[in-house]
């Protein structure tokens, strides 16, 4: 097999890290004032989507300027010459997290190619899970790729297509993706917001001073003084420019079915998703959970940060004292791949740190936002027992997870999965608890205050259920599973 021929697969994930991560955080403005500052803004509220890298680029009516950084979005925007750096009355930004092994500056948004019409930024949330299909594809057509991310296909079809207009180029180059994602692009004549047909990644629409802005979540608008107009629908396409704000409908009609994981981890409490507070969310979670699998204990204490809300939701509902047993340390930085069981142990102290005044000698209950493969579950109930704790229990505010994500979300194959191969029963044993309990799927759609009907689904719960929305090609592929795509790829192999 020729060099061109070869298939990229993903980098693998680090083995140690139990936290489900979100690819990634976007954000978009135009006909502002320093908008790489507003921009950056945005960004700082949008970290919680990714830690690992972040980037700018800016338009100023002559050219474009862009700037790309691993780290913080603080560390690399946070000089007072950030407006001198990307000038402009108009840009977009990305917060970024990847999968070990694939954190490189080439992999860093905003993207930018020079097309024949002009430049164009793009900035992405989520995942096109035709990305390897589509990348053999281009390449075999002589397309030369400078980064392993998905976003640049995007770039490539665009560059590829022979439509005229930029619009119609780029609604060429949607409709031949597939997966859950949310996209901001930058011209020199237009910013525009796309959602993908599901409405799987959420996009969102404010106001500042009379000028659009487009975020991933409604805590980009929040800090930064805008205002909150409405959701991005799903399948639409907005576009911003001179003549203001028009809505385009690029692909056929569908049910929307936004992402449920969003309310049980990734967008921040003080967010409205979908018109739903995430914050009311999960403390109705906490307080179904609390229904559903009641425990006599002494005291309600949530893994920090995300198990709060939910956590206080059970308290509530069951009367219990709710206390801040764990402590979080958020001056840490991001995670670091600890080379030993000794200091991986310390890594987890370093972040989290127990309140002995309030666990020792108690019947303490447990509340974390979900359990990935439980290896974190391992070590804080190791550590709360060690401050001495008469009894740990556990509670997951989110359903067993099941099933790996194929939309965004870094999750482990299913074989690593905890609840997809082991009983409760188990799981009580190896967490080392006294007991265990999940919230049930049907108690999540309850705290949605919404009724599950799997013949008419209204989110993607597939990590739960197994009930993907989309088609997974690169997944059938890989599993050899795609006889026509099999077919297509040996004769560009052997051609």
């Amino acid at each position: 097999m020729s060099q061109q021929h070869e298939r990229w697969s993903p980098p693998a994930r680090d083995p140690d890290d139990d936290t489900p991560r979100l690819e990634c955080g976007v954000f978009g403005i135009w006909d502002v004032p320093e908008a790489s500052g507003i921009t950056a803004l945005g960004l700082h509220a949008l970290q919680h989507r990714g830690q690992e890298a972040c980037g700018i680029a800016a338009f100023d009516g002559q050219g474009f300027h862009t700037e790309r950084h691993m780290g913080y979005v603080g560390d690399a925007f946070g000089g007072g010459d950030l407006n001198k750096r990307l000038p402009g009355r108009a840009a977009i930004g990305h917060t970024r997290y990847s999968t070990a092994g694939g954190s490189f500056i080439r992999n860093v948004q905003p993207m930018f190619a020079d097309l024949e019409a002009g430049g164009v930024a793009l900035a992405h949330n989520g995942n096109l899970t035709n990305f390897l299909a589509l990348r053999e594809q281009l390449v075999s057509e002589g397309a030369i790729f400078q980064s392993t991310s998905d976003s640049e296909a995007i770039l490539h079809l665009i560059a590829r297509s022979r439509r005229p207009k930029f619009l119609e180029r780029f609604t060429e180059a949607l409709q031949q993706i597939e997966g859950g994602y949310a996209l901001v692009a930058l011209t020199n004549k237009k910013l525009v917001g796309v959602r993908d047909p599901l409405g799987i990644r959420p996009l969102v629409l404010g106001t500042l001073d009379g000028k659009c802005v487009l975020a991933s979540e409604t805590c980009a608008l929040d800090m930064i003084g805008a205002t909150f107009v409405r959701d991005i629908d799903h399948g639409e396409m907005v576009v911003i420019d001179e003549k203001g704000l028009r809505s385009f409908r690029p692909f056929p009609a569908q049910q929307a079915r936004p992402c449920i994981f969003e309310y049980v981890y990734f967008a921040r409490p003080d967010s409205v998703v979908n018109g739903r507070s995430v914050y009311e969310v999960r403390k109705r979670m906490g307080r179904r959970l609390a229904q559903e699998t009641p425990a006599d204990v002494d005291v309600v204490v949530p893994v920090p940060d995300s198990g709060v809300p939910a956590a206080l939701g059970f308290a509530q509902e069951t009367g219990l004292p709710f206390e801040m047993g764990i402590i979080r340390n958020h001056y840490v930085g991001r995670t670091f791949i600890q080379p030993t069981q000794g200091e991986r142990e310390l890594g987890v102290r370093m972040k989290l740190a127990p309140n002995r005044a309030v666990l020792a000698g108690k019947r303490v209950l447990l509340v974390d936002d979900s359990i990935v493969r439980g290896t974190n579950s391992i070590r804080v109930v190791k550590m709360v027992r060690e401050a001495g704790a008469k009894e740990v229990h556990l509670r997951s505010a989110s359903p067993p997870i099941m099933w790996p994500d194929y939309y965004g979300i870094d999750m482990p194959d299913r074989d690593k999965l905890l609840a997809a191969n082991h009983s409760v029963e188990d799981i009580t044993r190896i967490l080392g608890v006294d007991s265990m309990g999940y919230l049930s799927v049907d108690g999540l759609y309850w705290a949605m205050e919404a009724t599950r009907d799997p013949a008419n689904p209204q989110f993607t719960d597939h990590y739960f259920t197994g009930d993907y929305p989309t088609r997974l090609l690169d997944k059938e592929v890989a599993e050899g599973r795609n006889e026509v795509r099999e077919r297509q790829l040996s004769f560009l192999v052997d051609a």
